[in-house]
């Protein structure tokens, strides 16, 4: 087993040994590393007895799943119609100006992931930005680097939720 990440073994075990669960381990890795291991991937193969490419083909298909460490804070910004028209575009650039990642990208020092999304489901909130599973609606451009600097003073990202807090509130 991958001393560096830890005993996969025990995650899988969780498990029966069938391909049918290979989808819910490899969202369990995600959860657990953020990110997919690729030594995972291997001992995952030969415990589903599967082919590795089968599993990296699933890992490389899911947007909730990711082959490179994301960051410890990861932003998500909604793209979807009513975001977009409301504001996305600028809030993008706010966040790449607050802590210089763009869409699709992971700081250096690994503090920061930004990933668009194509709908939150919270239209009547656009544009709707979420962090550590914190929904902020109705966020303008101005106030996105004071948003981001209260979530990073605040410690370990918190557990998502799905609760809808206020702009500006964690």
């Amino acid at each position: 087993m991958s001393e560096a990440c830890g005993d996969f073994g025990a995650l899988f075990r969780a498990y029966p040994k069938e391909k049918r669960y290979a989808l819910a381990i490899l969202l369990d890795l995600q959860n657990r590393y953020n990110h997919i291991p690729k030594p995972a991937l291997k001992e995952l193969a030969a415990y589903l007895e599967v082919r590795v490419s089968h599993l990296y083909r699933m890992a490389t298909f899911y947007r909730a799943l990711s082959l490179e460490p994301k960051g410890r804070r990861v932003i998500k910004i909604c793209d979807g119609t009513a975001c977009h028209l409301r504001g996305t575009p600028a809030l993008l650039d706010g966040i790449r100006r607050a802590v210089g990642v763009g869409p699709g990208e992971t700081s250096a020092d690994r503090r920061w992931s930004l990933e668009t999304v194509n709908c939150l489901g919270a239209c009547a909130l656009a544009p709707v930005m979420v962090v550590d599973g914190v929904y902020y609606p109705k966020v303008r451009t101005e106030e996105v680097g004071a948003i981001l600097r209260n979530i990073e003073d605040s410690g370990d990202p918190i557990e998502e939720t799905g609760e809808t807090g206020e702009t500006g509130k964690t």
